[in-house]
């Protein structure tokens, strides 16, 4: 399980989550809602231990272990996956090369083959270069390059941003896969409906604080609640 304990974070003096606090379990989605320059991308950067924003108080715990003061790169060893917003690919490696780079032969860790399994589009463009695919293809290495790291929890940030929505949905299809396999999935999304879609629990987030935590239903439901903070009217 992934604890994330009354955090405050900042840039510089600017200090951008409010003891924000949320928890996302194996084998469920959690959706983290929120209008732009909420702090959603904030609260994932400060759980990766990114460095910007800085932690400044608070707790964060993957399973038990304190994961604050440590650096990024043992985060992700702890078995938190990190997806970008925006994919951050490689424009001149391949497909292959993408995934050899995380390459390795720990038990959690996921295989090339698997990959593939997972996403046979990869397979089929696995020489074409990272400027050569598609948003759609370049979500799915983006999200087989993290799950290379062999993550428990896995954060996506707008991983539905700038794709058709037959892509969209492909996109639904793997994190209801991936969550069917135990991730847990912490799910930062501007696209509403795409996020009810696929989260068990949600949480809403407004300068940098939660306002409200429930179940997707009891949100669709409550139009006031979504017109206050998400501005759907």
């Amino acid at each position: 399980m992934l604890e994330v304990i009354d955090v405050c974070s900042s840039y510089g003096q600017a200090q951008v989550l409010h003891q924000v606090s949320v928890q996302v379990r194996p084998g469920e989605i959690v959706a983290l809602l929120g209008r732009n320059g909420m702090g959603k991308t904030s609260l994932v950067r400060t759980i990766m231990g990114l460095g910007s924003p800085m932690l400044n108080s608070g707790s964060i715990l993957m399973k038990g272990q304190h994961l604050d003061a440590l650096p990024s790169h043992l985060i992700s060893n702890a078995g938190i996956g990190y997806v970008p917003q925006g994919r951050r690919l490689f424009p001149s490696l391949t497909v292959l090369e993408h995934l050899q780079i995380l390459e390795n032969k720990s038990k959690r860790s996921w295989s090339i083959e698997q990959v593939f399994q997972a996403f046979p589009r990869l397979a089929e463009r696995i020489h074409h270069r990272g400027n050569q695919l598609s948003g759609g293809e370049r979500q799915m290495l983006a999200i087989g390059r993290s799950l290379m790291t062999g993550p428990e929890i896995l954060l996506m940030d707008e991983p539905t941003e700038g794709l058709a929505p037959v892509t969209v949905e492909l996109v639904e299809s793997i994190l209801e896969k991936l969550r069917e396999q135990g991730l847990g999935i912490l799910l930062v999304e501007q696209n509403l409906y795409s996020a009810m879609a696929v989260a068990n629990r949600v949480y809403i987030i407004e300068t940098g604080q939660i306002v409200w935590e429930g179940l997707p239903d009891q949100l669709l439901s409550d139009q006031d609640l979504m017109q206050r903070y998400l501005g759907i009217h």
